[in-house]
């Protein structure tokens, strides 16, 4: 069982991992509102794998005897300057959630709570994963430059990161 002051900042990580697939869902909207269809597929997995952290926590606070909680969540960004604005935001969030992930842990150290602080080293693995990639992407943007014609290849580039996700090689493409 877990402690109630575990059951509630683990329930404040799911509203963060809810909020987070939303705004992925909106940056896919959004890139797919610009025609960037391979952005736009990006960043939908992106949502889709935010959901199922938050599905991982809900999961975890009731198998531990907790009560899980879905919260309403906060209506995401819907309008960017550019894909490299959307890219940099999603960076941004995928850090905040980094610090939040620090937090639990150093939260269920201090509460003795060695399951939770086991259940949560998977997730510090994630956000390694989550921020790298993002500041690849940032990078391989720079690179590859902001006109009109750059955006061709951003979107290719996104849509084989997304593939290369989906089959489970990762971060091969960039």
């Amino acid at each position: 069982m877990i402690s109630k002051k575990i059951e509630k900042a683990l329930n404040e990580q799911i509203q963060m991992e809810g909020d987070a697939s939303n705004k992925y869902l909106a940056m896919s909207l959004w890139c797919d509102q610009e025609g960037m269809e391979g952005a736009a597929e990006f960043f939908l997995g992106h949502s889709e794998e935010e959901k199922f952290h938050m599905m991982k926590l809900v999961k975890y606070i009731q198998d531990a005897d907790g009560k899980a909680i879905i919260p309403a969540f906060a209506k995401p960004k819907n309008n960017y300057k550019n894909v490299e604005d959307v890219v940099k935001t999603a960076y941004t969030s995928e850090q905040k959630v980094t610090q939040s992930i620090y937090k639990l842990v150093s939260l269920s150290l201090t509460e003795n709570d060695h399951q939770t602080h086991n259940f949560l080293q998977w997730y510090v693995s994630e956000q390694l994963e989550e921020e790298a990639l993002m500041r690849k992407i940032i990078d391989k943007i720079k690179l590859i430059g902001g006109g009109p014609q750059s955006l061709y290849f951003i979107d290719e580039m996104l849509s084989a990161v997304h593939k290369e996700e989906e089959s489970g090689a990762g971060e091969e493409v960039l």
